[in-house]
């Protein structure tokens, strides 16, 4: 009996056993069709992230290459820059950066409805020098006359060829020697160091108003331009990028017809322009954002310096808390030339004051020009004359110019 009966064999309890634990007994224990289920949903939920993961990553470099790759890079002037290092200004405020903005007024390619293309050659139609203050609290932005009288120094043409140095209109130097020789006639003017310089063609420009869906102006009067394809009614209306370029370049349909005009008109839409794309409808949504990043892109010309997507943010990210009534809009003060009243020299001692600020990286202000004028309400011939105003954060007076702000409602002036 002892014998057959035996040692009890625990193969079968263990298989029992196991039984119960897939059939569970409350120990916690997953069923084995579960679990397996489990794994595999676990690892087809792993593979489908990792896709989306990798397919994001890839549209995401996809669209920074292509951001990228828009931006065109001005090797010779940086070269022509190199070989006058000598002659240009130092800079004098650490982290405080200076950009000239050149519009190009060329009739070749696709710009050539906008006017006769006289072989390619072309002039700066707006140039602008952007300062940027250390602290990154403010940004001013002054325009300089096409029509001023300055001392335009040796620059060399794209043929190699080299110009003599002389007296005359601004806007020759773009067309003498391109961004090099704006620079550096612009640095020999006002003794400030330019770190970097961009070029927009008119193209450009449209794409980045359509981009952000148009953007805002009022008229008091109705406009009928045809040279510059601009026709509007009267009042506050949207204008899109074609109607845009015609309203910041029109000069003799509207207003008086004064060059003078035409820039406070620029500089007060570039200012609704800045407004517009710093609103959240843009920054914070990604499907109206990457227009806007795809036009500016291909818009520019830049230096080496700025010429990647990289660059460009790095630039844009230290601007994003200005406030916008601190992103500031002037033009260099200037009165009619006295040998030709068709051209502009500058008003001293305002422009020197001015350009000194500008280098020092200390504050300017800006107000309409209706404040600016004398008790009789003219200004005697005078464009953009400064004035004293006490500063807010000391007795140092601060000269105050005419000119606007990103944040002015100019349908309320």
């Amino acid at each position: 009996m002892s014998e057959s009966a035996g040692p009890p064999d625990h193969s079968d309890d263990s298989a029992a056993g196991n039984g119960k634990s897939q059939a569970g007994d409350g120990s916690g224990a997953v069923p084995e069709p579960l679990a397996g289920h489990r794994r595999r949903w676990l690892h087809w939920t792993a593979l489908g992230v990792s896709f989306v993961v990798l397919a994001s990553a890839g549209v995401g470099w996809w669209l920074y290459r292509k951001l990228d790759g828009n931006i065109r890079t001005d090797t010779s002037a940086a070269a022509e820059l190199k070989v006058y290092e000598r002659e240009r200004p130092a800079s004098v405020v650490h982290d405080a950066e200076n950009i000239l903005l050149i519009g190009s007024d060329s009739r070749a390619g696709d710009n050539r409805k906008y006017g006769r293309d006289d072989g390619g050659s072309q002039r700066s139609d707006t140039t602008i020098l952007l300062h940027l203050a250390a602290d990154r609290k403010s940004v001013t932005a002054m325009s300089l006359p096409r029509d001023l009288m300055v001392e335009i120094p040796v620059c060399h043409k794209a043929d190699g060829t080299a110009t003599k140095k002389q007296f005359a209109q601004f806007n020759w130097a773009f067309e003498f020697g391109g961004t090099a020789c704006t620079t550096r006639t612009v640095e020999k003017l006002t003794g400030v160091r330019i770190d970097h310089q961009m070029v927009v063609d008119f193209n450009g420009f449209k794409d980045m108003v359509d981009a952000v869906h148009g953007v805002e102006v009022c008229l008091k009067k109705p406009v009928d331009d045809a040279d510059a394809h601009l026709k509007l009614p009267a009042g506050r209306q949207k204008l899109n990028g074609e109607q845009a370029l015609g309203y910041v370049r029109a000069r003799k349909s509207i207003g008086n017809g004064s060059d003078t005009e035409r820039m406070d008109r620029q500089q007060q839409f570039l200012g609704a322009l800045v407004n517009k794309v710093q609103s959240n409808g843009v920054l914070l949504n990604p499907t109206r954002l990457y227009p806007v990043l795809d036009a500016a892109t291909k818009a520019l010309t830049t230096d080496p310096g700025l010429d990647s997507l990289k660059d460009l943010y790095e630039l844009v990210r230290g601007l994003r808390e200005v406030p916008t009534d601190r992103v500031q809009f002037l033009t260099v003060p200037r009165q009619p030339y006295v040998a030709d009243p068709n051209r502009d020299e500058l008003v001293q001692p305002d422009a020197k004051r001015l350009f000194k600020r500008l280098r020092e990286d200390t504050p300017v202000a800006v107000v309409p020009a209706d404040r600016l004028k004398g008790d009789d309400g003219k200004n005697n011939g005078k464009n953009n004359a400064a004035i004293d105003t006490a500063d807010a954060e000391g007795p140092t007076p601060t000269p105050t110019y005419s000119g606007n702000n990103a944040a002015a409602d100019l349908c309320k002036q």
